[in-house]
């Protein structure tokens, strides 16, 4: 009986005839979907919070959270000692480097050679294991492409190929190629370690190096990212939102952090040093003193100059801030508009009737009869600051590689991946925020809409109009109340540097983060996302977990995991820990715990990996399969197509072309 609707197919099987143009060629493509159906699952590979670290990042990256080492460890065992499994780990971590310690101090180098060679092409082997023939092969550079292939899929246990592979590794050794091949060998296994990486948000802000993670990650395979808040606001800077720019700027004074808007974008912060040392050259700023590691070599005078440009943009923000508060009364944050408040002569501030003493009371830039109003040098030092930014190739390069690997939201393999939150109301369902005015959407609605918004602000096709609101949304998304990325009642920023009272610090968290242990609501968010079954979860970052006040990174029965351990140095001492990450593979998901780390020059002359617990979160009562995986969902609907296709070649509704 026929099963397919070929008159209302036909235009689609047209095309598909196109590449498979006869049976054999569709017949072929069945046949190899439905094996790859039958691989084992991909790995894939979690991590949130970076924050600047890209000395950290590149080494779990290289590490793959200490998947490597796991497999090394099942493919020797007890065949070889510890020491030399670390050392081989090493190796395939940074092979540049170690291959300098190894040529210095190795007496019999060819001998060293041949058996490392060996090794790695049985890890490389063991890793390329889950993939087919032709995914290992487009991931191999040119150069030595053919005789990885050739060592991947002959063993030197078989009698009749064993001369053959010692052959091959012998002319490698003996052509002066080793090294670069050890190079390129380990580089593969770093690559085909992770199927897929997730980056569920903030590569920016406090560390040092964020322009050399989102360089990594431009040159990385397969990856994905959920925008966390601080990649919104540089997002917001490069498309021109000035309360953005000042922003970026305070934050990075706060962390001494001028390497990532110097070096990384060429930002030009001479016009912002002018203008601190000119007008707060006789004030101490002793609230705005970077905050910089116990390591860290600055000197008094050059904390002092970034502690006056820090001031300088932080006055500048407030009233910039303040315009868009006024401009959009729907986003109710003109009760953010301090600088009102301030009693200029008592150096007192009023936030919600009850007057607070000020830490001090300088502000030789601010008119009390209109303090929101931009002097003549701030306006044209912004204008600076705006072109700086705006036109920063390397800047835009980044946010579009952002825009375009990233989202606000992604569910993949049954996990839903954000950065944040998820507004809710105080019963814990859903809540409706406002995002355009008279338009008001909530859960996935709300995440998709944010979302396009976000696209429309670098978007050609935009209508001026709609343009000019998502650049100026980029400020709510970052401090409003409701906004997905926030979800505080508010962002003490002015009350941190200015207020004596602490309580006025404190930034109420949203409902959400009140109910992470709440399995109801986690359902009902995975609800409205579309998430099915039992083996389904929450993965996001955002909020630091407390190791050592004994907070629980697992949540609502494990259906939430929160993997931001503080990677920023800035967090070590809160947390206990520098970071978390998770490891999905094909028999269940690993939580991995790291210590701080040390520097890549330590592990490469030591061989002194990250020191990492590995908690077992969940673990599948089989192994998976690509067919359990998303993929595997769409790999059987390919299958389903080619299948009709053959069904029309051989009942003549299709001609076949051979």
């Amino acid at each position: 009986m026929n099963q397919y609707d070929i008159v209302k197919d036909m235009r689609y099987l047209e095309l598909l005839s196109h590449t498979f143009p006869t049976v054999a060629d569709a017949s072929t493509e069945i046949i190899n979907l439905q094996a790859i159906l039958n691989l084992p699952k991909g790995t894939e590979h979690f991590l949130a919070d970076i924050h600047g670290e890209y000395e950290a990042f590149q080494h779990v990256l290289k590490n793959a959270s200490g998947n490597i080492r796991r497999k090394v460890n099942e493919l020797f065992g007890n065949e070889i000692r510890e020491n030399i499994k670390r050392d081989l780990c090493t190796l395939i971590y940074y092979p540049e480097q170690r291959l300098e310690l190894i040529k210095k101090k190795e007496e019999d180098l060819k001998e060293w050679y041949q058996i490392t060679i060996h090794r790695l092409v049985r890890v490389c082997r063991e890793v390329s294991s889950k993939y087919t023939r032709s995914k290992v092969r487009k991931s191999l550079p040119q150069s030595f492409s053919y005789i990885i292939q050739e060592l991947l899929h002959e063993r030197p246990d078989d009698v009749n190929k064993s001369a053959y592979v010692s052959a091959i590794i012998e002319t490698i050794i003996s052509t002066g190629r080793a090294d670069d091949f050890i190079i390129t060998i380990s580089n593969v296994i770093q690559r085909l370690a992770i199927d897929q990486l997730h980056i569920l948000g903030d590569i920016y802000d406090r560390g040092p190096g964020a322009h050399i993670i989102a360089d990594t990650l431009s040159k990385y395979g397969s990856w994905d990212m959920q925008w966390g808040n601080h990649d919104i606001l540089w997002m917001g800077a490069k498309a021109g939102n000035d309360a953005c720019i000042c922003n970026v700027l305070r934050v990075s004074m706060r962390y001494a952090n001028l390497d990532t808007l110097e070096d990384g974008y060429g930002i030009n912060l001479v016009p912002l040093l002018s203008f601190a040392l000119d007008t707060y050259g006789d004030d101490p700023c002793t609230e705005f003193m970077p905050k910089c590691g116990k390591d860290d070599m600055m000197d008094d005078r050059t904390k002092l100059r970034i502690a006056r440009m820090h001031k300088a943009i932080a006055v500048i923000q407030f009233k910039v801030e303040a315009e868009l508060f006024e401009k959009y009364p729907q986003w109710k944050m003109q009760n953010r508009e301090l600088l009102k408040n301030i009693d200029y002569k008592r150096g007192v501030c009023t936030i919600e009737g009850k007057e607070y003493k000020m830490t001090s009371c300088n502000f030789p830039t601010i008119d009390p009869k209109n303090p929101n109003k931009l002097t003549k040098e701030e306006d044209e030092l912004l204008k600076r600051l705006h072109d700086s930014f705006v036109h920063s190739e390397k800047l835009q390069h980044h946010m579009w590689t952002m825009l375009s690997h990233g989202c606000m939201y992604s569910v993949f393999n049954n996990n839903l991946l954000f950065h944040a939150s998820i507004p809710l109301n105080q019963d814990g369902t859903l809540k409706e925020v406002e995002i355009y005015k008279g338009r008001k959407y909530k859960g996935k609605e709300l995440m998709h809409h944010t979302g396009m918004l976000i696209r429309a602000a670098f978007q050609n096709d935009s209508s001026p109009k709609e343009k000019e609101y998502a650049i100026d949304y980029f400020l709510y998304l970052w401090c409003g109340p409701d906004s997905t990325l926030f979800d505080k009642a508010k962002m003490a920023t002015f009350e941190r540097y200015f207020l004596t009272d602490k309580e006025t610090h404190k930034e109420e968290k949203g409902v959400f983060f009140h109910m992470r242990d709440n399995e109801e609501v986690m359902d009902r968010i995975m609800d409205d996302f579309g998430l099915t079954g039992s083996n389904r979860h929450i993965i996001n970052g955002h909020v630091p977990v407390h190791v050592t006040k004994g907070e629980n990174p697992i949540k609502a029965n494990g259906k939430l995991m929160v993997i931001d351990g503080g990677f920023s140095r800035a967090y070590h001492k809160e947390t206990g820990i520098a970071g978390y990450t998770l490891v999905y593979h094909s028999r269940g998901f690993e939580l991995v715990q790291h210590e701080p780390f040390t520097s890549a020059e330590d592990v490469v002359k030591t061989g002194a990996d990250i020191k990492r617990t590995t908690q077992i979160v969940e673990m599948s009562s089989r192994r998976m399969k690509v067919a359990d995986t998303d993929k595997g969902v769409e790999l059987r609907k390919q299958i389903s197509d080619l299948e009709e296709l053959l069904y029309a070649y051989r009942h003549g509704f299709i001609k076949e072309m051979r």
